[in-house]
């Protein structure tokens, strides 16, 4: 879908080597027999890391998302706060920013569905973090058999 004009549509990116540096954290906890850091979120299989990155800043306004599934399933959005560093730092649960989007698709559907509410809220807060942020990071969770490469998605903004 395109975006009209006077809307900036950003598009998820898969972060394949963020993705990669944290599960090589966890798996070089395992062979060290080491725990996490108090609060440090490791990377679960059905976990992947994506980045927005913002072309323009400031005077935005949330307009939707536009995510597509291919199949059946679900995927959670979850942002990250804007002290996340993580070529320097590990993610901690408490980076993790509330509401999250959920969007999935139900077998037979076209459409996805989600919940509007926290979804609209989660776009919202997008606007304000862009104004500080110039990429901002996300937790995508696939769940019910869904799979990154069968995901595509965007937030639409007023521009």
């Amino acid at each position: 879908m395109a975006a009209k004009a006077g809307e900036l549509k950003v598009p998820f990116i898969r972060d394949d080597h963020l993705t990669r540096c944290m599960r090589l954290r966890v798996q070089s906890l395992h062979q060290k027999k080491e725990k996490p850091q108090d609060g440090e979120k490791l990377l679960r299989p059905n976990e992947h890391i994506y980045r927005v990155d913002f072309i323009q800043q400031h005077n935005l306004r949330f307009l939707r998302w536009e995510i597509q599934l291919e199949k059946t399933g679900k995927v959670t959005v979850t942002g990250t706060s804007q002290h996340w560093t993580p070529d320097l730092t590990h993610l901690m649960n408490r980076q993790l920013l509330e509401p999250a989007g959920i969007f999935w698709k139900k077998p037979g559907a076209k459409e996805v569905e989600c919940n509007e509410a926290d979804a609209q809220e989660f776009g919202e807060r997008l606007v304000e973090l862009a104004k500080i942020r110039k990429v901002m990071y996300f937790l995508l969770t696939f769940t019910d058999g869904l799979e990154p490469a069968q995901l595509k998605g965007s937030v639409v903004f007023k521009a």
